[in-house]
């Protein structure tokens, strides 16, 4: 294989994989509750959400609700989402976290990196220094730095990185 192209493309073909887009459900940061997205979503006919997010993540499922596609881009919490919502499923006004409801995580057999070759495609886009390498070759997600924005994801050349979703947590 005469280019880097080449070579990681050579690993990510055997590692693809098609999620169906309905098994995963990532929503934006700002969620007071699950239970809101098919309350409030459901009526709103702007969908002023998707159209302020300037990194183009946020995606209107069949159902009318929300989701994030990280595969060209990932959250940078910018805040325009939740201001753009006009039936109050996302908001600034609690105290809800700037976290995404993903948990990421990074497969051994898939990473060119725990293969012995020096990439740090995940670890460059990192807002919040998550991904940590220990040595040249073994990078691990940081869990309580994590806030699942998606950079690494999107980024990845090889696919390695994966994640699944959490219980977006209710605010009291």
């Amino acid at each position: 294989m005469s280019t880097r192209r080449e070579f990681l493309t050579a690993w990510r073909k055997p590692l693809e994989k098609e999620l169906s887009k309905e098994e995963w459900v990532v929503r934006p940061p700002y969620a007071l509750d699950e239970s809101l997205f098919q309350k409030g979503c459901e009526a709103c006919e702007s969908k002023a959400c998707q159209s302020s997010c300037e990194e183009e993540i946020i995606v209107i499922k069949s159902d009318g609700t929300p989701i994030l596609n990280f595969t060209k881009s990932g959250c940078t919490f910018c805040e325009a989402c939740a201001k753009a919502c006009e039936s109050g499923v996302l908001s600034l006004d609690h105290q809800v976290p700037e976290q995404v409801n993903a948990r990421f995580e990074i497969g051994v057999e898939a990473c060119v990196a725990h293969s012995g070759v020096i990439c740090f495609a995940c670890k460059e886009p990192c807002i919040d220094d998550a991904i940590l390498f220990n040595g040249m070759f073994n990078p691990v997600i940081d869990m309580d730095r994590c806030t699942g924005c998606g950079f690494c994801l999107s980024r990845c050349p090889t696919k390695a990185i994966s994640y699944e979703t959490k219980a977006i947590k209710e605010v009291s």
